[in-house]
């Protein structure tokens, strides 16, 4: 009996899976050209989608740096504003045969898809998603866009199928 159950479980997970997949409408596809030297340096984040690990940080930058070994380096920090305290986050990425798409790790050997979906022709603005459509960040070079390009941003957002009115808008630069 605890076989059927399990079969019939089984089951229903890869239903839902399937018909997961099917409903899906995000436009995951990457960018056609990805320089990844230009690409390296420091990221402010400017908006994401809510995930725990990094619930309650602000003042939030990504760096990417080349290792002489040919690996990038990843490093993630932010502040929690509960505490005051630092976070940092040491990872690293490595390239893929598709144009725009990394992976990345931050945790032994996981690595989960990093999409860069948007760039702007002079790298002072991305963003990038996963496989999932739980995941969404739009980063820059300067901790601050102008409003103008942030609409541009969130309206190709918006044209991709994510919903901008789950983003959460980072403080970047708080005030004493």
């Amino acid at each position: 009996m605890k076989i059927v159950f399990v079969l019939v479980v089984i089951a229903l997970l890869i239903v839902g899976a399937v018909y997961g997949m099917g409903t899906d409408s995000i436009d995951r596809h990457t960018v056609k050209s990805l320089d990844i030297n230009r690409y390296m340096g420091d990221w402010y984040e400017i908006a994401r989608y809510d995930h725990p690990f990094e619930r309650g940080l602000v003042e939030v930058k990504a760096t990417y740096r080349m290792a002489a070994d040919g690996r990038i380096e990843v490093v993630n920090c932010g502040i929690d504003y509960r505490t005051e305290r630092s976070r940092v986050a040491h990872g690293r990425a490595k390239l893929t045969p598709i144009q725009g798409k990394l992976r990345v790790s931050f945790f032994w050997f996981f690595y989960s898809d990093y999409n860069v979906m948007e760039l702007d022709r002079d790298y002072r603005w991305a963003v990038v998603g996963s496989r999932s459509n739980k995941h969404l960040w739009i980063l820059a070079r300067d901790p601050v866009l102008p409003g103008r390009t942030l609409n541009h941003i969130l309206q190709l957002v918006e044209r991709r199928g994510y919903r901008s009115g789950r983003l959460l808008f980072v403080e970047q630069q708080r005030r004493s």
